[in-house]
């Protein structure tokens, strides 16, 4: 298939969608974005690593046609924009898609690559698996209590963008209409709107719900802050427990229905947490939480305090998914002062990586890459970041981390 200035597609198949679940070919066409500074180095590790995983794993029956799109500093240096419509093209028909880092454009256009490729796909979903991998280091006694998913709204609140320059006729003109509904605000403040839908609610809470029945997990814990925002953050609540009664009621139990006795076997707890607290508990009882689902921001925070105890972004996967697409995508910036220096640590994308051939129902290979990542971490062979706080440990760069990563699927 043609798109454009990028030419033919690969030889392969396009992935499918039937009765709300993909269908995956043996050799599926997966467009990949290298994405920008550090982008490069990371991407060729992370290629080397599934593709290798993937020919072991399936004896040859099976692999993936790679084509590359472009966004970010790439594109607009060959084509003078920042996110061609050729990839969104690309990544709609063929359905699933992984991305290295991409710079933000700074001043005016696009406000952010990323937030533009979750909104126009509507990738409303945002998935940050958080778990510990033995000898990285961790600022907590215990990082081997944290295993913990996080869902986390991907098109509202404030990923909507909504607002309006203080002193703007558009600022001025809101705060004098929301005076009119009786709520003051001070004259010339800026002015932000926090979008929180029924629809937008209930399809997050869902896909983590259905998650944690299919992967047998304890509990889905509601993430919110409607104590204080009880129209938006609490209604997100609320709706989050009507969704589990609803559709779910065979298969969860409020824990307020508990009455302080174990859940019954085979059922998924959903129960309701205040957003500051739940910070608390993270670093204080994380053992005690395995699929979290929540709101943009809260998710933000959230995710990235989780990564901070098992080794930083740099060991944080995460994808953004809809209903019939997917992007995987490195969770850390793009580092321009080691591009090209083969040296950062492309474990995010690796492990993003990871979920992608889980998404694609490729368990055998995703498995084999999660076990080698743990056996060359076990040995002590470590990208900089974290050698130089490991004793004993062997320093190697991106590729050679990607060399013994194969070397131990």
């Amino acid at each position: 298939m043609e798109f454009g200035r990028y030419g033919s597609a690969p030889a392969g198949s396009r992935i499918g969608f039937e009765n709300g679940k993909i269908r995956v070919p043996d050799d599926p066409v997966i467009p990949f974005i290298r994405g920008d500074g550090t982008g490069p180095d990371i991407w060729k590790a992370t290629q080397a690593v599934l593709d290798a995983s993937v020919a072991r794993a399936f004896g040859g029956k099976k692999r993936i046609a790679w084509f590359e799109v472009f966004a970010g500093d790439t594109a607009n240096q060959r084509f003078q924009e920042w996110l061609p419509q050729e990839t969104i093209d690309a990544i709609t028909h063929y359905r699933v898609a992984i991305k290295g880092p991409l710079t933000t454009p700074i001043g005016g256009g696009i406000r952010s690559l990323n937030v533009t490729l979750r909104q126009k796909l509507d990738l409303y979903t945002c998935v940050r698996p958080v778990r510990w991998f033995e000898n990285v280091p961790s600022p907590v006694k215990r990082p081997q209590d944290v295993d913990m998913i996080i869902f986390r709204e991907n098109i509202e609140d404030v990923y909507a963008g909504i607002e309006w320059r203080a002193g703007s006729p558009e600022a001025d003109r809101l705060i004098g209409v929301i005076g009119e509904l009786g709520k003051k605000i001070r004259p010339g403040s800026a002015i932000g709107v926090k979008p929180v839908s029924e629809f937008g609610s209930k399809r997050l809470v869902r896909k983590a719900i259905r998650y944690a029945i299919d992967h047998h997990k304890p509990a889905v814990t509601l993430v919110h802050k409607g104590n204080i925002m009880k129209y938006t953050e609490g209604a997100f609540r609320d709706w989050g427990y009507e969704v589990a009664r609803t559709e779910f009621g065979d298969h969860t139990i409020a824990e307020a229905d508990l009455g302080g006795n174990p859940a019954p076997a085979g059922k998924v707890v959903v129960r309701d947490r205040i957003a500051d607290s739940m910070f608390q508990q993270a670093l204080l009882r994380p053992a005690e939480y395995s699929v979290v689902a929540t709101l943009n921001l809260n998710g933000d925070y959230l995710s990235d305090a989780l990564a901070a105890q098992v080794g930083g972004l740099g060991m944080a996967p995460g994808s953004n998914e809809g209903d019939e697409h997917a992007v995987f995508e490195a969770t850390h910036g793009t580092a321009p002062k080691y591009a090209n220096l083969d040296k950062i640590n492309p474990s995010s994308l690796i492990l993003s990586g990871v979920m992608m051939l889980e998404y694609l129902g490729w368990h055998e290979a995703a498995a084999a890459v999660e076990r080698a990542v743990a056996k060359t971490l076990g040995q002590k062979i470590m990208t900089y970041d974290l050698a130089r706080q490991t004793d004993g440990a062997k320093e190697v760069g991106t590729s050679g981390f990607a060399q013994a990563l194969i070397g131990n699927l």
